[in-house]
C-alpha cells in the first residue's frame, strides 16, 4: 500500500538531512518495480519513506549519526536474495540502534541505467560497482569520519556482525585505534565472485 506521509519524527529528520522538495511516499518494502531514488526507514511506523528522485545532488549525510546504505539494482538477482535478509533484519533490529539511519538507493542497473538523478549520482559518488553493496558511514559534526563498504549480499548473521558492531568500530577508529572489518576481505571477494557466477543459485 502506498500513502502520502504526514509530518512527524521522520519528517523532522529528513528536513535536516535533505532539502525536501518532493512529496514523501511510504512503502512497506522497497521492491524492484518501485520508483528509482532514495528511501529511508521509519522505525516508528515500520515503513520505507521515498524522499527523493528528482534532485541531481549526491546523497551525502549531514546529520550526525550512523548510516547503513543499501545500494540496490532492480535487475539484480543477488539483491533479491539480500532482500530476504535485509528487510527482516532492519524491521526487527532498527530500534536497537539509536541515531542509526537505514537508507536504500535504488536504480535499474547502477548509475548508467537509473531514472533518478540523485540515486545515479550517489552510486557514482560512493564508487559502487557491485550489486548489492552496503556502505556504512559514521558522520560527526556534519562530516564523514569513518566508512566501511561490503560488496555482495549479507546474510542475517553477517548483517548483525557488520551493523551491530559498527558504532563501536567507528568510535574506536575516531580514537585512533586500529579497526578491522568483522568480515574479512578475502572471503568477501570470493563470495562476491560466486554470487555473480551463480546469479540466483544456491546461497553462498
Amino acid at each position: 500500500m502506498v500513502m502520502s506521509i504526514g509530518k512527524g519524527t521522520i519528517y523532522e529528520v529528513l528536513s535536516k538531512l535533505w532539502d525536501l522538495r518532493e512529496d514523501l511516499i511510504e512503502f512497506k518494502e522497497v521492491k524492484p518495480d518501485n520508483p528509482h531514488g532514495l528511501y529511508i526507514y521509519d522505525k516508528e511506523r515500520d515503513v520505507w519513506v521515498f524522499f527523493s528522485s528528482k534532485q541531481g545532488d549526491v546523497f551525502i549525510p549531514r546529520v550526525d549519526g550512523y548510516y547503513v546504505i543499501y545500494f540496490d539494482n532492480a535487475r539484480c538477482p543477488a539483491c533479491r536474495k539480500y532482500d530476504l535478509h535485509w528487510f527482516p533484519y532492519v524491521r526487527q533490529n532498527a530500534g536497537r540502534f539509536p541515531n542509526h539511519y537505514f537508507i536504500i538507493v535504488l536504480c535499474e542497473w547502477f548509475a548508467r541505467e537509473c531514472k533518478s538523478p540523485v540515486a545515479s549520482n550517489t552510486f557514482t559518488y560512493y564508487a559502487v560497482h557491485a550489486s548489492p553493496t552496503t556502505v556504512l558511514l559514521y558522520v560527526k559534526d556534519g562530516k564523514e569520519v569513518y566508512r566501511e563498504t561490503y560488496d555482495g549480499y549479507l546474510k542475517t548473521e553477517e548483517l548483525e556482525k557488520v551493523v551491530g558492531g559498527f558504532k563501536a568500530r567507528a568510535e574506536a577508529f575516531e580514537r585512533g585505534e586500529k579497526v578491522s572489518k568483522p568480515i574479512e576481505e578475502g572471503p568477501d571477494i570470493i563470495k562476491l565472485l560466486r554470487q555473480i557466477l551463480s546469479g540466483a543459485g544456491k546461497d553462498v
